[in-house]
């Protein structure tokens, strides 16, 4: 028998309780809280497992919307530099004009095969499908008037390939009034083939235009539609790369002027032209781009030239 005192709160009050209590049965049970709640090593390398199945699936998307973000992006950036440097050269054939014979001939229109830029072949498919990208080189003669005087405008594009120019258009631009005809015949397509041919010569006259430009082609054509291949008296002359009987070299005297002019024109992206100029110039910089024909971006616009004389096609 055990006696146990009681007090009963707030009254102050106690009594004496007697119980009777058996000690051999009488037994408090505590369970622990830790083993009641601890997980088993499997399930802890379940759940481990599934978090890394989540994580690795979140990284996926991730990394793909990043790859689609960055695509874009230099999508915009390409597609925003060709057509501005597309819509300059629109601008300047729009205003080719025939020089008339002024000074015993000038270069009304020329266009010839780059010697400093081979052309570049890729492979557009695991069949051996193949692009040849050509480099041609472009001269437009305009008149117009500067501050309310005539004057002769001398325009010219050349893509040069240098260890430090990997594909690099350049625009020369020069002009003088037309009153000093002594100077318009030759000197704007003299100056033109002293860079083309001599990168290194030095002029204010030239300026960078576009990064990456591995393909120039330029095809003019006649009054009726049809591409000018053939040789005309005075206007053109043939300049064909082997393996590319298209390929004209033109040189336009006189009156003479292309009815209409299509410029193509091929653009690598800025990543895979960095990865280019990481690689030593040369050979292995050219297998390298010879691998990126989906990199590249195409455009081209046909011009129709308001000038055109149509005497001279007859």
């Amino acid at each position: 028998m055990t006696n146990l005192e009681c007090r009963i709160p707030g009254r102050g009050l106690k009594t004496n309780v007697t119980a009777s209590v058996r000690h051999s049965s009488f037994v408090i049970r505590h369970s622990s809280p830790v083993t009641a709640a601890a997980f088993t090593l499997v399930e802890v390398m379940v759940v481990m497992t599934l978090l890394t199945l989540i994580v690795i699936a979140l990284m996926g998307v991730f990394s793909a919307t990043q790859s689609a973000f960055r695509a874009s992006v230099t999508q915009t950036d390409v597609l925003e530099s060709g057509r501005a440097a597309m819509d300059l050269i629109t601008r300047d054939l729009r205003t080719m004009s025939p020089s008339g014979g002024v000074n015993g001939g000038a270069v009304n229109f020329c266009v010839t095969n780059g010697p400093n830029s081979p052309p570049l072949i890729q492979s557009l498919t695991a069949s051996g499908a193949l692009r040849t990208n050509v480099q041609q080189n472009l001269f437009i003669l305009s008149q117009g008037n500067l501050n309310g005087v005539p004057t002769w405008y001398g325009t010219g594009y050349t893509v040069l390939l240098t260890p430090t120019n990997t594909y690099t258009l350049y625009r020369y631009a020069n002009h003088y009034p037309v009153s000093q005809t002594g100077r318009d015949a030759y000197l704007f397509y003299t100056e033109f083939l002293n860079f083309v041919n001599f990168p290194d010569y030095k002029t204010n006259t030239y300026s960078r235009l576009l990064e990456g430009v591995v393909g120039f082609r330029v095809q003019a054509f006649d009054l009726n539609g049809g591409p000018i291949d053939y040789i005309v008296t005075n206007s053109i002359y043939t300049n064909a790369l082997p393996g590319q009987p298209r390929q004209i070299g033109y040189l336009f005297y006189s009156n003479a002027v292309p009815a209409t002019v299509e410029i193509e024109m091929s653009t690598l992206e800025d990543r895979a032209l960095q990865r280019a100029e990481s690689r030593p110039f040369g050979p292995v910089r050219n297998q390298y781009l010879s691998d990126q024909s989906g990199r590249v971006h195409i455009f081209r616009q046909r011009v129709a030239i308001p000038n055109v004389v149509p005497a001279a096609y007859q």
